[in-house]
């Protein structure tokens, strides 16, 4: 095979894999020697907390992906500092011709990206970008029109119709990693520690977080023998229904394309039903990714413009109400469950997301974007484009997004979704001795049964910050502004 490059450089981001890796697959097939770096960027991790599990998740893993490289006959240089210095830097010590590195479609990412390809061009080197992340991105997937869906029902429909075995293929790495070199010598290839990268070890190993590919992989087995009862036990946070891979998507250990062919693999073999309601879940990913390319003015602000009319509760009140969300004091027990699960593990099942992220706009009149940034920073599998749009759409601010009327009840969908309240006693074992009707609304309790239950309102749980019949009504009015000018 005839190659027209000399040397190159790939660019880990967010694809910390060694297997079907689209940026590493062309410049292995377009250069005879290929060097690989990642970079720990310190315009990123400057302002994060200093025990932080997404960054020992990916120390971890940019381990895995260095010890992956070495059997293939290379390395992973690692470099820590600003990305624009490093990347550029070290493409000149190799004196490459060009730099390969998969897409991101987050605005910082973006102007990251710009700068260091106007850097790169300046020494004669070019930048490759492409697509990795999402099965369709940007303009692959538009209407008749030609223009960007923003309704998810259609984009689906036409997601699928356009879907056909290429587009979920693997990029076959191996067969081409004889290009993969050594680095030179005086290169340095290390691996800092995590403190000496000024971190501290969290609680992701006690938590049993499995990290790198060979994390994915084996959530991704698990998942495969359990994923035709998805449809219905996702719902359900007290079992275990989620594949737990999406912080494994979030930084590319596994890929979206694996995923997306093993569910329509499933979906062919015996029409599971599980394996089509998963498969939609990826592509509401996709979907968001799109809407952030297209629209990226959803950072920041409501997808529909009318909506930032709303008038949000603000003032001592408003934080005191916010700093009660939180830290799980609002005494509805399903929503103070679900805060002590994001706040101890940076995990949230997907159904507690919703009812929380409705219970702060609805029921406390907070606005959405104070919840997304609570999110951001605790979320281990935080992705701005899915973040941004699942906030959206419970505030009823964004694309598709439920109505604004559509009010989630947190008592009913305790009731629906944790009956026996089994999530709740998890991590609200102050609760643990209540029988299970009285679970969801402490509150509404006889005296006697709360005695029984060695629990004062006030001491060891709180009573309601809000009532959620009035707070509904609030809502309404707040959301009128809207409908009065629509």
């Amino acid at each position: 095979m005839q190659r027209t490059l000399k040397r190159a450089l790939v660019w880990f981001r967010r694809d910390l894999r060694a297997h079907d890796h689209a940026a590493l697959y062309h410049a292995l097939r377009a250069a005879e020697q290929v060097w690989c770096v990642f970079v720990f960027d310190t315009d990123i991790l400057d302002p994060l907390p200093r025990a932080d599990r997404r960054v020992e998740f990916i120390h971890d893993s940019v381990a895995e992906l260095d010890a992956r490289l070495r059997e293939f006959g290379g390395r992973l240089l690692v470099r820590h500092g600003p990305a624009l210095d490093e990347v550029v830097r070290l493409a000149g010590e190799l004196g490459v011709q060009a730099v390969y590195t998969n897409h991101d479609d987050e605005p910082d990412a973006l102007a990251r990206e710009a700068a260091v390809r106007a850097a790169l061009a300046t020494a004669g080197v070019a930048l490759h970008t492409g697509k990795d992340h999402v099965v369709f991105e940007r303009s692959e997937v538009l209407t008749q029109g030609g223009t960007p869906y923003t309704v998810f029902t259609p984009y689906k429909n036409a997601w699928l119709k356009k879907l056909e075995p290429f587009f979920v293929k693997a990029y076959p790495v191996e067969r081409h990693a004889a290009s993969l070199a050594a680095p030179p010598a005086g290169v340095s290839t290390a691996l800092r520690s995590l403190a000496s990268l000024g971190f501290e070890r969290s609680n992701l190993h006690a938590l049993e977080i499995p990290t790198g590919s060979s994390g994915a992989k084996t959530l991704l087995a698990d998942f495969l023998a359990r994923i035709d009862s998805y449809g219905e036990a996702r719902n359900f946070p007290a079992i275990k229904g989620p594949s737990y891979l999406s912080v494994h998507l979030r930084f590319g250990t596994v890929s979206i394309r694996e995923l997306a062919a093993a569910a329509c693999a499933r979906i062919e073999q015996t029409s599971s039903p599980g394996a089509a309601v998963w498969l939609s879940e990826l592509i509401w990913r996709d979907f968001y990714h799109q809407i952030l390319h297209h629209h990226p003015h959803v950072v920041g602000a409501s997808f529909k413009p009318e909506y930032d009319r709303i008038r949000w509760k603000e003032g001592a009140d408003a934080d005191e109400l916010f700093a009660a969300w939180c830290e799980g004091r609002t005494g509805y027990p399903l929503v103070d469950a679900a805060m002590a699960q994001i706040n101890q593990t940076g995990y949230m099942h997907n159904r507690l997301r919703m009812v929380v992220a409705s219970f702060l706009t609805k029921d406390l009149g907070l606005d959405w974007r104070r919840g997304e940034a609570y999110f951001a920073t605790h979320l281990n599998d935080f992705d701005l484009a899915a973040n941004n749009g699942g906030w959206q759409w419970a505030a009823s601010t964004g694309c598709d997004a439920q109505p604004y009327f559509r009010i989630f009840n947190p008592i009913t969908q305790s009731e629906k979704f944790d009956p026996a309240g089994k999530f709740i006693r998890r991590y609200l074992t102050q609760l643990a001795a209540l029988p299970d009707k009285l679970i969801h609304a402490p509150w509404l309790a006889k005296p006697a049964d709360l005695l029984a239950a060695g629990i004062t309102l006030g001491r060891d749980y709180p009573p309601p910050i809000v009532d959620h019949d009035a707070a509904r009504k609030l809502t309404l009015e707040r959301f009128a502004v809207v409908k009065a000018q629509a």
